[in-house]
């Protein structure tokens, strides 16, 4: 008994004992878990103090920022994207376009390389005349005058003078260039047309020499001169327009506007074989300019007669004219034609051309059909509306060979004949004395004949 009274005592210790140990863990748990709380409350509590702070240090630095990148843009270009990546690439040109300025370059010095060379080759053309002097002029139409003098009293003033009644005046001006060493200058017809004038040529070192005019071309705005001088003379090189194609670089040099001596322009070749007509907008005259070269190069009327250049410095053009009321249309003869005029005048002392001699329409599919012609191609022979303009000239080649009006010329050497081969252009190809064969269709019938040609010698010069 006493035994299990122990026992519980023990037994009631122990709970006691277990019971402060399970006090003292509760109590611990429960120190920690406050613990706990407050940390997690501190993190709490840190978390909305740093969002606050750092949404208004974020919003203060936004507003910094804005107003930075506001002055930068008002003070500098945005830059693109392709203009960034090439900034961050530093100062590296993209090898087009380093190819780019390097053609650039080399044209530009083409260009310059060609005005040293051939600027001595260049002439001044100074077309002068004896004119009435101006205050002598009015004098001489107010004593003759019987409304301003009416009681018919004396010129005493004009007696009292043993002066000439008139002046040398300079009237025109335009330009020219060597062709030889000897003083042979090429220019163009309308310089030179007048021929009571004077004409002076004026070198690029200034010097002065009077110039006389050999031929004029009646066909094309062509001329010859020729000037005698001690002076050693250097002539311009000569090219062939054969080869030139649209787009190829120019440069036209002359006197500009007839004041500006040797100006130089720079242009392209616009277009090949254009057929135009020229007026003088002073004297309402016109004519035609067949297979001309159109080039955006500044031709004006003092350069007119002057040379077009290639880059490798070769005469391709005789500058000739431009189109009124139209920026960059000018347009030059092709040197081609121009040498063989020079070369007829250096061999024969005159401008010779052939000729067929015969007058005639070019037919197309409107006037064929409008005319009931069996073909739509090839020249009518048709004389004009006056008795002196007849079909064939008599005694002329096409005369001698049998040609008649109404007779159609299909092909002139094998060549058919149209609009772009127009017989004219296809007989100045040829020279005085070549026999050419003429397809024709006769009254129905197709024949072959030969033809000689012969010098035109009313029409070829004046």
């Amino acid at each position: 008994m006493d035994n299990n009274i122990d026992n519980n005592l023990n037994r009631d210790e122990q709970n006691k004992i277990n019971l402060d140990s399970s006090k003292k863990m509760e109590q611990k748990s429960n120190l920690k878990c406050l613990k706990n709380k407050k940390t997690k409350d501190l993190i709490a509590l840190t978390i909305i103090v740093s969002v606050l702070f750092g949404g208004l240090f974020g919003f203060i630095g936004g507003q910094v920022a804005n107003q930075e990148l506001l002055k930068s843009i008002k003070n500098k270009d945005i830059i693109s994207g392709d203009e960034q990546s090439g900034a961050e690439e530093g100062s590296k040109k993209a090898p087009n376009e380093e190819a780019s300025l390097a053609d650039l370059k080399t044209e530009e010095s083409a260009v310059m390389k060609v005005v040293e060379q051939s600027s001595h080759s260049v002439v001044s053309i100074i077309v002068t005349k004896d004119v009435p002097k101006l205050n002598s002029f009015f004098e001489e139409q107010f004593f003759s005058d019987p409304f301003f003098n009416p009681f018919g009293m004396p010129d005493s003033r004009q007696k009292e003078s043993n002066e000439p009644n008139i002046e040398k005046k300079e009237i025109g001006g335009g330009t020219g260039f060597l062709v030889s060493e000897d003083g042979y200058i090429m220019t163009n017809r309308h310089v030179v047309k007048d021929s009571q004038a004077e004409y002076t040529v004026v070198m690029n070192n200034g010097d002065k020499i009077k110039a006389d005019v050999i031929a004029r071309d009646t066909l094309m705005d062509l001329a010859v001169l020729k000037i005698n001088t001690d002076k050693k003379l250097v002539a311009v090189k000569l090219g062939d327009s054969d080869k030139i194609r649209v787009g190829q670089t120019v440069v036209a040099i002359g006197n500009s506007l007839g004041e500006f001596r040797n100006t130089v322009s720079k242009g392209i070749i616009s277009g090949l074989k254009r057929d135009v007509k020229a007026g003088d907008r002073l004297t309402g005259q016109t004519e035609a300019l067949d297979g001309v070269i159109q080039t955006d190069a500044a031709i004006n009327l003092g350069n007119s007669g002057g040379p077009l250049f290639d880059l490798d410095g070769n005469v391709i053009g005789m500058n000739v004219a431009m189109a009124y009321g139209a920026e960059n249309v000018g347009f030059a003869i092709p040197i081609k034609d121009a040498i063989s005029v020079y070369q007829s005048v250096k061999e024969h002392g005159r401008i010779v051309r052939p000729f067929l001699g015969v007058r005639y329409i070019i037919l197309n599919e409107a006037i064929a059909k409008t005319n009931n012609l069996p073909v739509d191609y090839g020249v009518l022979i048709l004389g004009g509306g006056s008795r002196g303009e007849l079909a064939v000239i008599p005694g002329s080649p096409a005369n001698k060979a049998g040609l008649v009006e109404n007779d159609i010329i299909l092909e002139f050497d094998k060549v058919k004949l149209t609009d772009e081969n127009n017989l004219s252009k296809l007989i100045q190809k040829k020279n005085v004395g070549d026999e050419v064969e003429l397809k024709i269709l006769s009254k129905g019938e197709e024949k072959k004949v030969k033809v000689t040609l012969e010098e035109n010698k009313e029409v070829a010069s004046e």
